[in-house]
């Protein structure tokens, strides 16, 4: 499943520290998103639902995880866009990416893996 861009804002901030509760999470995505913490617990309970998140309990608080690792849901949507969107049959090129704030060279060589083998997506 792709997530919608609202919903890659919460992961960017759960792969950077998590877990979290949705007041931390709000605090942290308020500059850059201007929610409201209704919308921010909406959005969370919605990924919940999409089995995006998974919500637990740490001494009587809800806290929030990324089900997947960034890698992975960067490597569906990616591949979703390459392979079905795009109609790349061939290799992806990864090397596009290596700016990207968001991923280190690991996780680079780790998508790169997971976009050319087999044509996934």
């Amino acid at each position: 499943m792709v997530p919608a861009d609202s919903e890659l804002e919460v992961l960017k901030a759960l792969w950077e520290r998590s877990p979290q509760s949705a007041r931390e999470l709000h605090d942290a995505l308020a500059e850059r998103t201007g929610w409201a913490v209704s919308t921010t617990r909406t959005v969370l309970e919605r990924m919940r639902v999409k089995e995006l998140v998974v919500r637990e309990e740490s001494h009587g608080l809800a806290v929030f995880s990324p089900a997947q690792t960034k890698v992975e849901v960067l490597g569906e949507s990616l591949g979703h866009l390459f392979r079905n969107v795009l109609e790349v049959s061939g290799r992806v090129p990864v090397s596009a990416f290596t700016g990207s704030a968001l991923l280190n060279d690991a996780e680079l060589a780790e998508l790169e893996r997971m976009l050319n083998s087999g044509g996934r997506g």
